[in-house]
C-alpha cells in the first residue's frame, strides 16, 4: 500500500467524481478531488455492524465502493483515494493517526486511523476522506498552525516535535480529532490497523452503525438511530429514527449507499435502534 498501486478502473473512478478528463496533479485538483470524494462516497460501517470481513486490497475496494455502491471507513476510503492520487501522479503516501476525539489530547491511543500525506510543489498537505462526520473537506497544510478554512468549517494543524494534532472548530471551540506523524508505513501497518478496527471487541465500529456524508452547505450523520443534519454556519437538526425501513431509506437516499442484502441486516438494525 505504500508503493504506487494500479487502479483497474481509473476512468470509472474519475467519472464518479465528475471528471470527464484526467486532471493534472495540482493543489486545485487535490482540493476538488477531496471535496467531491467526500460528497460522493459515504463513510459507513455496515460491514463492521454486521461483523463481516473488511478486506482492504485494492480490487476488493474498487468492487465494493466503485461498483457495488457502498462506502467505507478510513482504511477503505483513504486507501482507494491514495491509489487515485498515485495514479494521477501526485506524490502521495499513506500515514496513520491516533484518534483522541472525545478523550484527553495526550492519550497514547492505537494507530487506528489512515490518512494520506501529499506533496504538491514545495507544500505538504494531509488529505483525508475517511473521518466520518468531522472529516476535513479540503486538504490541510502542514507548514502553518494558523486556522485553515474549508467548505465545512475551520481546522488547525499544530505540531509538537514530530507529533502533529488535527483540531476542528466545533460550536466555537477547538476540538482535538487525532494525532499523527509522518512515519513511513508499510502494508502490514495498514492491515493490522484495519484488523483491529474491524474485529477487536474494543473497536467503536464493531456491531455499530455509523454513517456520514458532506454536501454543499451541510453534513449528514447517522449513529445507530440518531440522524442529524448539520448546516454550515447554522443550526443542527437531530432526531431519533425508530423504524428499520426508514434507516435503510436514509442510507440509500441521504448517504447514497446501496444497502447490502444480508440475512441479519434488519434484525441487527432493530436491535441498535430499539
Amino acid at each position: 500500500m505504500t508503493g504506487e498501486s494500479q487502479l483497474a478502473d481509473m476512468s470509472g473512478y474519475l467519472q464518479r467524481l465528475g471528471f470527464a478528463d484526467v486532471p493534472p496533479p495540482t493543489l486545485e485538483t487535490l482540493r476538488e478531488l477531496q471535496a467531491r470524494h467526500i460528497a460522493t462516497f459515504a463513510f459507513e460501517t455496515l460491514s463492521t455492524m454486521l461483523r463481516a470481513p473488511v478486506p482492504v486490497d485494492l480490487p476488493s475496494l474498487e468492487r465494493k465502493i466503485l461498483h457495488e455502491g457502498r462506502g467505507g471507513y478510513c482504511y477503505e476510503l483513504n486507501r482507494l483515494f491514495l491509489a487515485l492520487l498515485q495514479g494521477l501522479k501526485f506524490q502521495a503516501r499513506g500515514i496513520t493517526g491516533r484518534v483522541v476525539m472525545g478523550g484527553p489530547e495526550d492519550a497514547w491511543t492505537a494507530r487506528t486511523h489512515m490518512l494520506v500525506l501529499v506533496s504538491v510543489g514545495a507544500g505538504h498537505y494531509i488529505g483525508d476522506v475517511g473521518f466520518g462526520g468531522l472529516v476535513p473537506t479540503a486538504p490541510l497544510a502542514l507548514d502553518t498552525e494558523e486556522e485553515q478554512p474549508t467548505p465545512h468549517g475551520a481546522y488547525r494543524v499544530t505540531r509538537q516535535q514530530e507529533r502533529y494534532m488535527l483540531r476542528a472548530q466545533v460550536a466555537g471551540e477547538w476540538r482535538a480529532l487525532y494525532a499523527f506523524d509522518l512515519q513511513a508505513q508499510e502494508d502490514i501497518d495498514f492491515e493490522m490497523g484495519n484488523w483491529y478496527v474491524s474485529t477487536h471487541p474494543a473497536s467503536s465500529f464493531l456491531g455499530q452503525l455509523v454513517a456520514a456524508r458532506a454536501g454543499p452547505g451541510l453534513r449528514r450523520t447517522l449513529h445507530n438511530g440518531s440522524y442529524a443534519v448539520h448546516r454550515t454556519g447554522g443550526a443542527s437538526e437531530r432526531r431519533q429514527v425508530g423504524d428499520v425501513e426508514e434507516i435503510i431509506g436514509l442510507l440509500q437516499t441521504e448517504f447514497g449507499v446501496r444497502v447490502p442484502r444480508h440475512p441479519e441486516l434488519r434484525s441487527t438494525l432493530a436491535r441498535l435502534i430499539g
